[in-house]
């Protein structure tokens, strides 16, 4: 199996898992997503990912086509020079880099999906903004986060492709991801807002499209009488949450590249930790004031991820690898959930 037949099968297969989820073969598509059913899907889609990830640990070497010593020599030389195959035979060096690549894809995914609570965070920002009804936050963001997976898309091989050219891109994105997490440990918390009218991706669509001015059975295009077309508030909302995503990809894309250089492991970690963010966001939703100190211990995450890109060759020299990242990663997360339990925030 060849990289892009493992692509093609693994889109197939997801787009297959996530029509079932998004209920399109239920008529009432406009119907409010329960607590119950978001929390079965975040269930779900958690599972998928360790699914995934056992699979990787034993047939990891179908997304690269596999099927030879020196074909394992170049895709482990392209992707994770950092790791020693050892000199044994062609089983023993692959059943070496195929842990290696499950690792890599469950940190990732660990740290996207920790990343994706401040998403929800700022969608339920954006929802109450604009004023949306909740019976159309499903559809909203069914068709949202479609648009930023294609984007996030682009976006990692873009990066892939630069790390690939320019090795000092590396520190360039993990001072900034250091930054970014400074920055969130000394922001004082505050209540944002958002002005519809002055949305930068609202102003860019008033000017080139013909805006209605209000929702029609919650339908992006409308075409009057007249025969010219109108874009919805609704559509206009799809594309902010698309965009916005986009904005946190560009803290969390270089993040997952201190985990691993191989881009099919990053959109794969990506497609897992975005493709659950709807259910999780509305399992979240109703439970985010549990979580005040979630927000700190990203930033000490984002930090932690920068500097290990920083000196990632000093880290390798010392035997600091992709299994002590994700211990370091799982404690930061457990100890700020755990200190938001055990000192919730008094109303």
């Amino acid at each position: 199996m060849s990289e892009t037949l493992f692509f093609l099968v693994f889109s197939v297969a997801v787009l297959a898992v996530m029509l079932v989820d998004l209920g399109v073969f239920k008529k009432e598509g406009a119907a409010e997503v329960t607590f119950k059913e978001a929390g079965f899907w975040s269930g779900a889609w958690v599972l998928l990912a360790i699914i995934f990830y056992v699979f990787l640990g034993y047939n990891g070497a179908m997304v690269h086509g596999i099927q030879d010593v020196a074909g394992l020599r170049v895709v482990q030389q392209a992707y994770a020079p950092h790791i020693d195959l050892g000199t044994g035979s062609f089983v023993e060096q692959l059943a070496v880099f195929q842990n290696n690549l499950s690792l890599e894809f469950i940190t990732g995914y660990l740290v996207e999906y920790s990343l994706s609570a401040d998403n929800v965070f700022v969608f339920i920002l954006i929802f109450n903004s604009f004023g949306v009804q909740k019976r159309y936050y499903k559809k909203i963001l069914v068709w949202g986060i479609l648009g930023a997976i294609v984007l996030r898309l682009i976006f990692i091989f873009l990066g892939a492709a630069l790390l690939q050219k320019f090795d000092w891109i590396i520190y360039l994105f993990g001072a900034f991801l250091v930054y970014t997490g400074v920055k969130i440990l000394l922001t004082k918390e505050h209540e944002e807002e958002i002005n519809p009218g002055a949305h930068p991706v609202v102003k860019l669509l008033s000017k080139y499209f013909n805006v209605y001015k209000r929702n029609v059975i919650g339908r992006f295009f409308v075409r009057m009488k007249t025969g010219k077309l109108y874009i919805t508030p609704i559509f206009v909302i799809v594309v902010v949450i698309a965009f916005t995503d986009i904005l946190f990809a560009v803290d969390s894309i270089p993040a997952i590249f201190s985990i691993s250089k191989d881009p099919y492991i990053v959109f794969f970690s990506n497609v897992f930790a975005v493709m659950g963010l709807r259910s999780l966001f509305f399992f979240l939703s109703s439970l985010m004031g549990l979580f005040r100190f979630l927000p700190m211990g990203l930033g000490v995450l984002l930090s932690f991820v920068g500097l290990k890109m920083i000196g990632h060759h000093y880290l390798e020299m010392w035997g600091f690898g992709t299994l002590a990242s994700l211990g370091v990663i799982l404690g930061i997360l457990t100890v700020s959930i755990g200190l938001s339990v055990l000192f919730p925030e008094k109303k």
